[in-house]
């Protein structure tokens, strides 16, 4: 056996070491030349796709009262054809380039239809020539739709020839955006609230920008990766979305309104430039409808301006409401007292206090409540001059006393605030003619919510509320937080005060220049004032610019809305009670009857249905009746058949009145009934002999008050 040179081992095993790491070298560098070649941009891509990005949050809607969206977030698409997208696949990326260009080609004109049917304002030879456009170009990133997509047509343009391909080898691919809609169009859009830019979430105006805070959520972050060849998002922080607003809005409200004084505005005579309207629920405060128009150059109406919330006016004739009840809680008047208003026109420190009817020698004697009905500028100037002229603060202090000016706080950026000049205020010098003139609706400078949030507390018992724009936060559907009613003053003026305002609120619309206002008294009683000014524009009457209003609420009885109309508008004839009073009417007659309509709905429940007693021998009878009624479940109470006989008196307690009424009548007795619902009580008993004309009297269960 031949020996091994151990001095040569060790140098053999080395070369050995170092040829199979060689190799092994070779090996991996080849590998990685195959997959990895040197002209790929692999790396250059990875590094691009790792940087992070920002994930949107989608911004919270603003609903209505029943939770219609206002305004609300929705993606849309911005579609794109890359025409030099390249598969990092270096095996794969020849194959894919050639096939592209072949099938590109070969579908061209497929596309461009299919593309034509999907947005039909541009024709299949706009959409040809524009693909060919960017091919020849090469663009990475070629708009093929110069307008953004919904998700219905970006999904429907993903099932096109060629476009349904994957994105390495179509090169079509869309880059989301979220856009705040208004499904409701113009509607409130003022008080709603607008974007900067409908891709954005910096906020305008109205509620978005108010509450910006709650609705625009938090965003996340994200990175991108390689996997398999294609480019997968990584979230590194996901986007927090924002909480939706509840609003006091009802849009069926807002729709009538809008509809309503649009059309009046637009009448001849009318003309008006702007106008405003805004319904409120006396109890809650809650803005049930807001509408600002303002004519354009085209002389159509849009929402341009806040002008309820954020303009100051001076009210005119509405405002003599506050007046003359400042003087009834002073005890100046009552509301018996009687003030002559002849000749129409009367001097008041050198200047001339008209009505509108001077020239037919005016009103002569007129008591408070037609003072306030006919809307006599010497009547309550003549009061209010009398009673405080010698001191004025007195009138002023008694305005801010009932709630007049009171600041009101609303979530609006741009709010106008209330302007009530004192007597003391050095900064702004008093004259002698201020106090007659500010009795009347003049010096005075109000936003129209504050005039309506005064008339709101006059119908809400003199307790004053924060007109109220949102109810609730929500998040998915939930409530997270409620904005209660507040209240601002809880009394404005005493009991007999208020009492005899309302009196005379009534009357205005019932004998006095708000008739337009009402319905007649038809169907339920309307309060309110009428107003008409004449407009300043840079401390200047010479325009003929007039303010035409009528604010009020109803039914009179049990008020449920408050409502302002305004309409700002250029020359005679100008008539709050015949401008603004017809669009009050409307709005009023509209609301009364959907909620009529909805009491009715509710009658319906059989809950809520009588089902009068019957005798024993009709029950199987009247037990088919009734299931055929839908009345099924209903108790079914048995009147003794010895209570019919005809010439004794039955027993009708437990009977429904009309069915109680009916009974006894058959029986020659005359009816006389307390209350209404069900029988609880007769004078004559069960039993007694039934003379002819004898008078019975029935107490049932829900008395009349």
């Amino acid at each position: 056996m031949k020996q091994i040179n151990k001095d040569k081992a060790p140098k053999r095993y080395i070369v050995i070491f170092v040829l199979m790491c060689l190799i092994g070298i070779y090996i991996l560098g080849k590998a990685l030349y195959t997959m990895l070649p040197p002209e790929s941009d692999y790396w250059k891509e990875v590094g691009r796709n790792n940087k992070t990005a920002t994930i949107p949050a989608s911004r919270g809607n603003i609903l209505s009262c029943d939770r219609q969206v206002l305004s609300g977030t929705v993606p849309k698409y911005a579609l794109y054809m890359d025409f030099a997208v390249s598969d990092p696949d270096s095996i794969s990326k020849a194959k894919t380039i050639a096939y592209r260009d072949t099938a590109f080609r070969t579908h061209l004109d497929s596309m461009a239809k299919g593309l034509a049917r999907i947005f039909p304002d541009y024709d299949a030879d706009w959409f040809r020539k524009r693909l060919l456009k960017g091919k020849q170009r090469g663009k990475y990133s070629w708009r093929i739709y110069p307008k953004l997509a919904s998700y219905v047509q970006y999904r429907a343009c993903k099932e096109l020839p060629f476009l349904r391909e994957s994105m390495y080898r179509s090169g079509f691919h869309a880059d989301e955006m979220l856009l705040r809609l208004k499904p409701y169009g113009g509607l409130a859009s003022r008080t709603i609230g607008e974007l900067y830019n409908d891709t954005t979430s910096l906020p305008k105006c109205g509620l978005e920008l108010s509450f910006d805070s709650i609705l625009r959520g938090k965003p996340g972050k994200k990175h991108y990766t390689i996997v398999r060849n294609r480019r997968v998002p990584i979230i590194d922080v996901p986007a927090e979305n924002g909480h939706d607003l509840l609003t006091t809005i009802d849009i069926n409200i807002q729709d009538f309104a809008d509809r309503t004084l649009r059309s009046k505005m637009k009448e001849e005579g009318v003309n008006g430039e702007i106008g405003v309207v805004v319904v409120m629920e006396v109890k809650t405060g809650d803005v049930k409808a807001i509408v600002n128009l303002t004519r354009g150059a085209d002389g159509e109406y849009y929402e341009m301006k806040n002008n309820a919330v954020s303009d100051l006016w001076e009210p005119g004739s509405t405002f003599k409401t506050a007046s003359i009840m400042i003087a009834l809680e002073d005890g100046k008047i009552d509301v018996n007292k009687v003030v002559d208003c002849a000749p129409g026109i009367v001097k008041m420190y050198g200047r001339n206090m008209k009505d509108h009817n001077w020239h037919k020698g005016g009103y002569k004697e007129l008591k408070v409540e037609d003072i306030l009905g006919q809307s006599s500028n010497i009547g309550v100037s003549k009061i209010i001059d009398e009673a405080y002229s010698g001191n004025p603060s007195a009138y002023v202090d008694g305005l801010h006393r009932i709630g007049v000016g009171i600041p009101l706080n609303l979530p609006f950026v741009g709010k106008g605030e209330p302007y009530v000049p004192h007597p003391r205020n050095k900064e702004r010098f008093w004259s002698k003619p201020d106090l007659p003139w500010m009795s009347i609706g003049y010096v005075t400078m109000l936003p129209p919510i504050s005039t309506l949030t005064f008339y709101n507390a006059i119908a809400n018992g003199g307790k004053m509320v924060r007109p109220r724009f949102v109810k609730a936060e929500l998040k998915d559907g939930m409530v997270l937080r409620e904005f209660p009613t507040e209240v601002i003053k809880e009394r404005i003026c005493k009991p007999s005060t208020l009492r005899d305002i309302q009196y005379c609120l009534e009357h205005v619309v019932s004998g006095g220049l708000g008739k337009k206002a009402g319905n007649g008294g038809k169907l339920f009683k309307v309060s309110g004032k009428t107003g008409t000014a004449q407009f300043s524009e840079n401390g200047s009457y010479a325009g003929r610019k007039y303010m035409v209003s009528f604010c009020g609420y109803f039914p009179s009885d049990e008020p449920k809305y408050s409502c302002i109309v305004c309409i700002k508008k250029q020359g005679l004839p100008a008539s709050g009670g015949g401008q603004c009073g017809p669009v009050f009417s409307e709005i009023s007659q509209y609301i009364m009857s959907r909620d009529s309509m909805r009491s009715a709905v509710a009658a319906a429940d059989t809950s809520s249905v009588f089902v009068p007693a019957v005798t024993r021998g009709s029950r199987e009878r009247a037990e088919a009746i009734v299931e055929g009624m839908g009345l099924s479940g209903k108790r079914l109470d048995v009147v003794e058949a010895d209570t019919v006989s005809l010439n004794k008196v039955p027993d009708v307690t437990g009977m429904g009145v009309k069915d109680a009424v009916y009974v006894l009548q058959q029986r020659g007795l005359r009816v006389r009934v307390n209350g209404c619902g069900q029988v609880v009580k007769q004078d004559l008993p069960a039993g007694t002999l039934a003379v002819k004309g004898r008078k019975i009297t029935l107490t049932a269960s829900a008395e009349k008050l």
